[in-house]
């Protein structure tokens, strides 16, 4: 696997709201936030472009909505806001795809000659999945290490209810046999990043 120069990793939603198990149940990858302050670490070290996303719910009982802290971005993820020396930007969104945020990330990746992203953050099943069809349909390469990723629990129809390990395979089984994305490990990218 290659990494480009230029290559941005994309966070997508990793907010603190996240963090309130009652309102979500049971979540998977519990090691997923370690691995992405690792991927922003090694991001920032090598100055390539960040991008940051935050979902601004429209729900009046979300623990995503504006004007609730758990609207703000998790502590070891602002912290680390403007700490690169490469290129950053900013999106907030109210759908699942950061593609369709403010400013527009597609413009920007586009303006910047930016093929090639790395996407994690939460929800794997949600707007990290979305984010990386959209990037597919496209044209970019999209690469997303699975263990950078979590979700939760989830109930759909007939009564039908996946664990977070059942939804987040699922999702990458889609993403990854449907070509929409390289579905990785954050070894194989940090590897790959340092090469």
């Amino acid at each position: 696997m290659e990494i480009s120069e230029n290559a941005a990793l994309v966070i997508v939603d990793v907010q603190k709201g996240f963090e309130e198990a009652d309102f979500w149940g049971p979540r998977n990858n519990p090691g997923a936030d370690d691995n992405i302050a690792r991927l922003i670490d090694v991001w920032q070290s090598s100055g390539r472009p960040v991008v940051f996303v935050r979902h601004d719910s429209s729900k009046p009982g979300s623990p995503l909505r504006l004007g609730y802290e758990g609207n703000e971005l998790k502590e070891y993820v602002e912290g680390r806001r403007g700490k690169g020396s490469g290129p950053e930007l900013f999106v907030t969104k109210s759908v699942n795809s950061a593609f369709l945020g403010t400013p527009d990330l597609g413009a920007w990746l586009t303006e910047a000659g930016i093929s090639q992203f790395v996407l994690v953050g939460i929800q794997t099943n949600m707007c990290v999945e979305t984010t990386a069809r959209m990037g597919g349909n496209l044209g970019y390469d999209v690469v997303v290490p699975y263990d950078a990723t979590y979700t939760f629990d989830l109930e759909g129809p007939f009564g039908w209810r996946r664990t977070a390990d059942e939804v987040g395979q699922a999702a990458a089984v889609s993403l990854h046999g449907g070509g929409f994305a390289r579905v990785v490990t954050t070894e194989e990218v940090v590897d790959a990043a340092a090469g």
